[in-house]
């Protein structure tokens, strides 16, 4: 039986691409995961993950990524949620899929997480098992590896905008130091945020309503 494995990296940044991984292998194969070590990879260092990379990619039947750039998650938000934007493009990841699986896991950012399987299945075109799960990153180790290859190839996309920026920028959540002091130079020195800036994010919007009520009181 070939099951599958869907997770995503960058969902909150407010920099960068949201990317999205499947990954695919057979139910009896799966054990092979669990001995390359995989785990969800926010519980992995970087390292780990980078060590792990190759084993998983050759373990697998099957995988693919997509990359959402900010761009695109911004015009697209003007009139759907990110969780249906996700459900989207997870499903053309599942169609483009050579050999679909029989049943497929997915981590679920629905608050009720059977209503994310119920946003995938409109954007499928075949039948298949849908087990959108909280935490199924944890759970499930085809999930951890599709994990693992969705963040790693984050990590590269935001090093990659570093090296094209010149300088440092952090992680790219809003919770990063780095990230907001990158922003506000940007505004500074440019009076506009950098193009893989994510400009429906609350973070950028309050930057921007700095900057713009220094000029009022200016």
């Amino acid at each position: 039986m070939l099951i599958a494995g869907i997770d995503e990296a960058g969902r909150g940044p407010v920099l960068g691409p949201m990317v999205l991984a499947v990954a695919s292998i057979e139910k009896n194969l799966e054990e092979r995961l669990l001995e390359i070590g995989v785990r969800d990879s926010k519980l992995l260092s970087k390292a780990q993950r980078e060590e792990q990379f190759n084993p998983i990619k050759s373990a697998l039947k099957e995988f693919a990524t997509v990359h959402i750039q900010p761009e695109e998650i911004d015009s697209l938000r003007t009139w759907k949620s990110l969780n249906e934007i996700e459900a989207m493009r997870i499903g053309a990841l599942l169609n483009n899929l050579k050999e679909k699986p029989e049943i497929v896991f997915i981590d679920a950012p629905d608050i009720k997480q059977e209503n994310f399987g119920k946003r995938i299945r409109k954007y499928i075109n075949f039948q298949t098992i849908l087990r959108t799960e909280h935490k199924a990153d944890l759970n499930y180790p085809i999930v951890s590896a599709a994990s693992i290859i969705a963040k790693i190839e984050r990590d590269a996309a935001i090093e990659e905008l570093a090296k094209k920026a010149g300088c440092r920028i952090g992680s790219g959540y809003p919770h990063d130091p780095d990230t907001i002091s990158f922003l506000n130079d940007c505004i500074k020195k440019n009076n506009q945020l950098p193009g893989f800036a994510r400009k429906s994010w609350q973070t950028t919007r309050n930057i921007l309503d700095k900057k713009f009520q220094k000029k009022l009181v200016g």
